[in-house]
């Protein structure tokens, strides 16, 4: 019953995300062949209020449910291992049709050939996890 408010939230959010085609496979082929705004206005839209919300959240000192201020990590600096990270999610992104968060959506719409790539998606972070302190950060 405690975690039942997160599984609305996120079946809400799953009902936005269908309703605005932002699991659809063809607003994701446009979106890569540059043939529509739909998709890079929905991302931009979340980056952009994203931004605002941490500006805000900093500014006021917005606080969590349990009365610790929120804030954001600071990250490493680095060039490369972003980029090679961000192309190797959008190679992986455009080859599927999915980022993470759609890929349970679209298996919770009825298109059950998603359980292998959630298979393969959890394979590859307990991959990297096993391999993370081998590789140059």
């Amino acid at each position: 019953m405690k975690y039942l408010k997160y599984l609305l939230v996120g079946i809400f959010f799953g009902i936005i995300l269908v309703k605005s085609e932002a699991v659809s496979w063809f607003r994701i082929y446009e979106m890569f062949r540059f043939q529509s705004f739909h998709m890079y206005g929905i991302i931009g839209t979340a980056v952009i209020s994203g931004i605002l919300f941490l500006q805000i959240s900093k500014r006021i000192a917005l606080k969590n449910v349990r009365g610790t201020q929120l804030d954001a990590p600071k990250k490493e600096k680095g060039f490369i291992r972003y980029l090679i990270g961000g192309a190797i999610f959008g190679l992986g992104w455009a080859l599927i049709g999915a980022c993470p968060g759609p890929m349970y959506i679209l298996l919770g719409t009825g298109v059950y050939s998603m359980i292998i790539v959630i298979i393969a998606a959890l394979l590859g972070t307990f991959l990297y996890g096993v391999i993370k302190s081998k590789l140059p950060h």
